[in-house]
């Protein structure tokens, strides 16, 4: 279900999306993603919502300003590529169910969508991830990046996911934050031998989304090919 025109290519390896505005129609985009447009669309930076939600999008890895493009008197073609390699998923948001996203995983959003942002407290402390989750309210059509492939996992009573996998998931769904092993001696073992750490937890009903590949292993990986000064 869709209200605006759409189609992602390149995927799921260099995601970009396609928006086809009809006349009078316009579009919210995260600052930086336009690669190209017809000419007949016009582009005006906002801060949507006013200046406290956008700094509060900014805790979430978002930017300050959100970019609006519309069409007036005929249609017009937008193509958006996000800053990391990777997939791109349309969700359509209702009024009855919001969608919490990861930090810098937003890409556009039709323009009666609300973006807010949601305090993670210690979760967000404790699974190294952002303090903030980007929340979608609303209704109309959002979409969201990821590194590397996107998969859903319909959630049907509680489901375990490393906390750097995590692109979204719907609001119905509860999540904590805790050791995959346990705190016990045996869990901390089993966790820091295991290669594995901290997970988050779902559970409740709803959907979730998670990423093919995490940023933070690659990082480390390329980290021991870095070039250092002679003595080092």
């Amino acid at each position: 279900m869709s209200e605006i025109a759409y189609k992602i290519e390149h995927s799921p390896a260099y995601a970009s999306l396609i928006i086809d505005l009809q006349p009078e129609q316009k579009v919210l985009v995260e600052a930086s993603a336009m690669a190209a447009m017809d000419t007949s669309i016009k582009m005006e930076s906002k801060i949507k919502g006013g200046l406290i939600k956008g700094v509060g999008r900014m805790f979430a890895g978002e930017s300050l300003f959100i970019n609006e493009f519309r069409t007036q008197n005929q249609s017009g073609r937008l193509y958006l590529s996000p800053s990391v390699p990777g997939d791109i998923q349309h969700y359509y948001i209702e009024n009855r169910c919001g969608l919490l996203v990861q930090s810098s995983g937003f890409v556009a959003c039709s323009d009666r969508v609300e973006l807010d942002t949601q305090f993670q407290g210690f979760k967000g402390f404790f699974s190294g991830e952002s303090l903030f989750l980007l929340r979608a309210t609303g209704r109309g059509d959002f979409w969201f990046s990821s590194y590397g492939g996107i998969l859903e996992i319909p959630v049907e009573e509680s489901y375990v996911v490393d906390t750097s996998y995590i692109v979204a998931f719907e609001e119905t769904l509860n999540y904590n934050v805790e050791m995959i092993g346990g705190l016990s001696f045996k869990g901390l073992k089993t966790g820091i031998l295991g290669g594995e750490g901290l997970v988050c937890r779902f559970s409740g009903q709803g959907r979730l989304w998670i990423q093919s590949r995490a940023i933070y292993p690659l990082l480390n990986f390329l980290n021991s090919f870095r070039p250092t000064k002679g003595g080092d």
